[in-house]
Parts: C-alpha cells; sequence; structure tokens
C-alpha cells in the first residue's frame, strides 16, 4: 500500500494493510495521521488474490481511528469515500 497524506502528498508513504474492505481499511504506517484528515492512497491485490496480474486500486478517503501498536507502528483506520481501478502498465515485449 503507497499512501499520500495531507501535507506529505509529495511524497509516498509507506504502510502494510491489516484489513480491507469495500468500505473501509485498517493500515499500519510509522507516519501519524489526523482524525478527520482525507488521504489518498493506492492498494495493490497480488497475483494470488486476482488469479491474473497485480491490480492498483486508487483510493481517496479520510482517517477515522488512530491508535498506538505493539510494535512501535501507528494503527490507522480509514473509510473509502471513492475507489477507481488503474489500467495494468503495458508489459514491455
Amino acid at each position: 500500500m503507497r499512501v499520500l497524506a495531507g501535507a506529505a502528498k509529495n511524497r509516498e508513504l509507506n504502510a502494510h494493510t491489516r484489513d480491507v474492505s469495500y468500505r473501509g481499511l485498517y493500515f499500519l504506517a510509522e507516519s501519524k495521521f489526523e482524525i478527520g484528515s482525507e488521504i489518498d492512497f493506492v492498494i495493490t491485490l497480488p497475483q494470488q488474490v486476482t488469479q491474473s496480474g497485480d491490480v492498483n486500486i486508487r483510493c481517496q478517503g479520510k482517517i477515522v481511528r488512530v491508535e498506538p501498536t505493539n510494535n512501535g507502528r501507528i494503527g490507522i483506520a480509514a473509510k473509502i469515500a471513492r475507489y477507481e481501478f488503474m489500467p495494468a502498465a503495458a508489459n514491455a515485449a
């Protein structure tokens, strides 16, 4: 998962998803986020899930919960407001 958030929209933050549904997700990151802030992120569904190739989904959402975890990362719950499937990149032959 790649996240672009608030003032950090000029750089990508790496994060790891824990739970995903069509309405929201919970992910772990090393950066803090503010409840109520808007985020843009891209989720990559791997080939093992899609049975074809990796699929990228671009999403826009809002942070609804922030909590510390035992491993030093921050747990973030976000509500998905909009999403779109990104076209697959053409493979060079």
